[in-house]
């Protein structure tokens, strides 16, 4: 019997068992940016210790980071103290720093596939939840914690427990207006938020193979919402052509050799899955989230579901959720007036994102509703630099959005960027946990970048489709 991906990296990189039942698994790559390292890099100090390989760290600064003034010092004192801690310790232990001042910077799990660094057959971890975004390359990713942080620096290594594996197969094709966003929601709808506890999600499927790299990007990203340890996507042509010739890319004859590696770190025919679950593409609508986890959510056409319709041990969050968002079962999401609608992050904050939405949005004359608050924040400089080259925020501002520098901004809010009060945000980033845009009772409703934009202009939930007369195409169903 063949194996997966999961399980060929996964033991090529096992360094050996543990009398715990763990495993001490080499990481090719560790990404880290101001939040999670401080500790890590104080307790290197403490212990006299050194970073084992410093050419496979790199570093970051996102989370913190203003999206309107960022001169120096910076004016929230802490995350001018965080961004001068990232500066020392990465000249101190000799990491490269992608620097906003040289025109690096950007979210984590943006400028890791911008800059060639993650690529297939790899293992990556960073401290940080949404870490399995690099799967979509063929590569295992792992979100981890500060003292996690501290032993990859310390030894390149750290102790996983061996996972199962699901593979998520989504077949056919998506329906114009429906994109990767509201297929991991409607995933997570399906599968819960812990149903993937103990897993490795391998999504497959012609959906997949037809998606582009930062469309997969955005599926593996949400994995860990869905309980997965990790989510990935096998290499092909799609990923190769995708990493060729960026800045830590192969080159020449260690190209070719790389190409072999990768190619053989692909699922077999006849590989091992543990469980398979099966979606029609077709079958997927534009997803909005209603309550305060990814999984509570229903398509923009429906309803605020009954708690009766879940499980009674889901039945508490179900109505606590009702009571935080102010929602009532039957309701229907669509008509929910928004105050701030936010497109970004490193679900959705590459160039992709942004031109999907331009598509719509150019020539046509809309204009933000007056009550929203609209922010366009590019995931990265290199994002920012590209869509200022295309002329894209002069329509962004024309339309009404406030057009930002790069960073987190609005995802979680620790940084200016907050909702107050119990404004409701139309995101597309990837959590609406209680207080995650900034203000504890603030409301969050995901959802993909072009159903934000429409209801940005509409000033309320909105079909996307309807809205920008988004048609199907002859003949579909």
């Amino acid at each position: 019997m063949g194996k997966s991906l999961y399980e060929k990296v996964f033991d090529q990189h096992t360094v050996r068992r543990m009398p715990s039942g763990q495993y001490q698994v080499l990481m090719g790559l560790q990404l880290l940016h101001e939040v999670t390292s401080p500790q890590a890099f104080s307790m290197l100090r403490d212990r006299n210790w050194d970073v084992l390989y410093p050419g496979r760290n790199f570093a970051t600064v996102d989370h913190i980071i203003p999206t309107h003034d960022q001169s120096r010092p910076l004016a929230d004192s802490i995350a001018e103290e965080m961004l001068q801690h990232l500066e020392k310790n990465t000249e101190q232990y000799g990491l490269k720093f992608f620097h906003p001042s040289r025109g690096e910077q950007g979210i984590v799990h943006i400028i890791g596939p911008e800059r060639g660094l993650t690529q297939p057959g790899m293992t990556i971890c960073c401290g940080d939840s949404h870490t399995s975004t690099h799967g979509a390359f063929g590569a295992l990713a792992f979100g981890i914690g500060t003292s996690q942080v501290r032993d990859v620096l310390a030894t390149q290594t750290m102790l996983l427990d061996k996972l199962k594996v699901r593979r998520i197969e989504v077949t056919g094709k998506l329906r114009p207006g429906v994109y990767a966003k509201d297929v991991i929601l409607y995933i997570i709808q399906k599968l819960g938020v812990n149903g993937g506890v103990g897993y490795a999600y391998e999504y497959a499927g012609e959906v997949f193979d037809n998606f582009t790299m930062e469309e997969r990007m955005t599926v593996c990203n949400m994995s860990i919402e869905g309980g997965a340890r990790c989510g990935y996507v096998n290499p092909d042509q799609t990923t190769y052509d995708y990493i060729k010739g960026r800045e830590y890319a192969p080159k020449g004859e260690a190209w070719e050799r790389a190409i072999k590696y990768w190619d053989s770190v692909r699922s077999d025919a006849d590989a091992h899955y543990d469980d398979v679950f099966t979606i029609r593409g077709e079958d997927i609508e534009p997803v909005v989230t209603w309550g305060i986890t990814p999984a509570q959510s229903t398509s923009v056409g429906g309803v605020i579901p009954s708690k009766e319709e879940f499980k009674k041990d889901e039945q508490a969050l179900i109505q606590e959720a009702y009571e935080y968002m102010g929602f009532e079962a039957g309701q229907p999401i669509k008509g929910t007036k928004i105050d701030v609608a936010f497109i970004g992050s490193c679900t959705n904050g590459r160039l992709s994102d942004f031109r999907e939405v331009i598509k719509y949005i150019q020539g046509r004359g809309y204009k933000v509703a007056p009550h929203v608050q609209a922010l366009i924040v590019p995931g990265s400089q290199v994002v920012a630099a590209q869509m200022e080259e295309l002329g894209w925020p002069d329509i962004f501002r024309e339309a009404g959005f406030e057009y930002r520098r790069a960073g987190c901004s609005m995802c979680l809010a620790m940084n200016p960027d907050k909702l107050k009060g119990r404004q409701v945000s139309a995101s597309s980033s990837n959590r609406n946990f209680k207080g995650r845009q900034g203000s504890p009772t603030g409301r969050t409703l995901l959802m993909s970048p072009v159903m934000v934009a429409a209801c940005a202009f509409a000033g309320e939930v909105v079909d996307a489709r309807e809205f920008f007369n988004i048609e199907e195409p002859v003949g579909a169903k």
